[in-house]
């Protein structure tokens, strides 16, 4: 009977973690990642239009500041979303935060599985939160949490990380806060929002973190690996982990773009919050 028990109990783990499932080689994709209807995609090739390209160092120069305004005001009101290079995060914590990501995710199923998300909460560790039984599914473990303001954080999660992650996570929380607040800065420039508005509504607000895993796949073409969406934010700043590119955005005639990232590039989205203001 304990046999048994502990047999359904992995099986059930099991199906919170897309990246044990993938583990066994599959001759078909389960029905609930199928995600027939999906939008269609293009393939990359040199003829796609790119995103634009930030370069920050351009914005903190005197006497390169208004063009490099007038690139950031046009990324935002024609495309909401640029790639950001020169951005100053110190690679040292970029490299260490990609391993200790990566040591994560190498980590026993029954050692991740301690940071599952609760019933009713959305944060932790796991898949896509199901409601109900005819939902799709992405094709992606993850890892959400809020990490600003520091009360709000869950006490079972990021305070009992692996001490490699969980330092690493705070030297790269602590520089994206200095980075986001230069940004939203420069952004409020650029737009109808006051520079006091801009600082008013960033002021120790909210910040969460993603860490996303997506397994291969050997059917691709059926599964998405993130629904569709828009952000619910002021900004989303994007950090690709390793050198598999995935990520498309869709452009205003409704063709999907794929984003190839620059070395040491972070994406940046400008979310739902920052849409509604105008430019």
């Amino acid at each position: 009977m304990a046999s048994s028990l502990s047999s359904q109990l992995a099986m059930k783990e099991s199906s919170l973690s897309l990246q044990e499932l993938a583990k066994v080689p599959m001759l078909t994709i389960p029905n609930r990642y199928i995600c027939v209807n999906q939008e269609p995609t293009i393939s990359s090739s040199k003829s796609n239009p790119s995103i634009p390209t930030i370069d920050l160092q351009a914005l903190l120069m005197e006497e390169t500041k208004d063009l490099g305004l007038q690139k950031l005001h046009s990324a935002c009101k024609d495309w909401g979303i640029f790639q950001l290079v020169n951005h100053g995060v110190n690679p040292s914590v970029l490299a260490k935060l990609k391993n200790g990501i990566e040591e994560f995710y190498s980590l026993p199923l029954e050692e991740k599985m301690l940071y599952k998300f609760r019933p009713g909460e959305a944060e932790g560790y796991g898949q896509t939160i199901v409601f109900s039984d005819d939902q799709k599914v992405d094709w992606a473990d993850r890892f959400y949490m809020i990490t600003n303001p520091i009360h709000k954080r869950k006490p079972h999660l990021l305070p009992k990380l692996p001490s490699s992650l969980r330092e690493a996570l705070e030297a790269y929380i602590l520089q994206l806060q200095d980075l986001s607040r230069t940004l939203l800065g420069f952004i409020a420039q650029t737009s109808k929002i006051g520079k006091r508005e801009m600082e008013d509504m960033a002021e120790d607000g909210m910040q969460s973190m993603r860490m996303t895993y997506y397994p291969p796949c050997p059917k691709p073409e059926l599964v998405t690996g993130i629904t569709p969406h828009s952000d619910a934010t002021m900004i989303t700043i994007l950090h690709q982990v390793n050198g598999v590119d995935g990520l498309q955005v869709k452009s205003e005639d409704g063709n999907w773009i794929p984003v190839e990232f620059h070395p040491d590039a972070f994406v940046v989205n400008v979310g739902d919050i920052l849409e509604v203001f105008p430019t």
